[in-house]
């Protein structure tokens, strides 16, 4: 995996910032983990996006400060009440997807921005698990230049959290 990351950056982004959304679960932390390793740590950035309080933030604090990456907050709770609102305004009712699906839509459109800002390339942190059976948000969650957990099972992905030597309180996260 470290070599398929180093060789995509080689062809798709020589001199680029891996640009990853923390949420402090294990995907986010493994896919950090990797791009260190690959690239190191000076070309990946962590971007924080709680949607107003989280109550598990301090996952993602822990895990930036352990691999000592350089990171940003951008809490998007304005942007998500405001697009809501907006929806009321015109006379609508959001439905419970649209509810559901809007923040990982949002922080979506926060990554490409950073990255954007920052030289970047967005990882996608989804795993071969959530993929198959649609645990994600098209247009959301789902998206980024790079997928380095395409390929991996949760329970491979959490044995390679392992091999990283991540806190187990972030790998083992469900």
């Amino acid at each position: 995996i470290i070599k398929w990351i180093q060789d995509w950056f080689e062809e798709n982004g020589k001199g680029c910032n891996a640009v990853i959304g923390i949420s402090g679960g294990k995907d986010s932390s493994i896919v950090a983990a990797l791009c260190v390793e690959a690239l190191g740590k000076d070309r990946v950035v962590g971007i924080l996006m709680p949607n107003g309080e989280q109550c598990d933030i301090e996952d993602s604090r822990q895990l930036v400060e352990y691999l000592g990456i350089r990171n940003y907050t951008s809490n998007i709770k304005d942007a998500y009440e405001n697009t809501l609102a907006s929806i009321k305004a015109a006379g609508l009712e959001p439905s419970a997807q649209a509810v559901l699906n809007l923040a990982p839509r949002l922080r979506m459109t926060t990554l490409y921005a950073f990255s954007q800002t920052l030289n970047g390339r967005v990882a996608n942190t989804c795993n071969l698990s959530e993929d198959w059976i649609g645990y994600s948000t098209r247009w959301g969650d789902s998206v980024g230049d790079f997928s380095p957990l395409a390929n991996l099972t949760s329970d491979e992905v959490i044995t390679v959290g392992i091999e990283c030597g991540l806190p187990e309180n972030l790998v083992l996260k469900t």
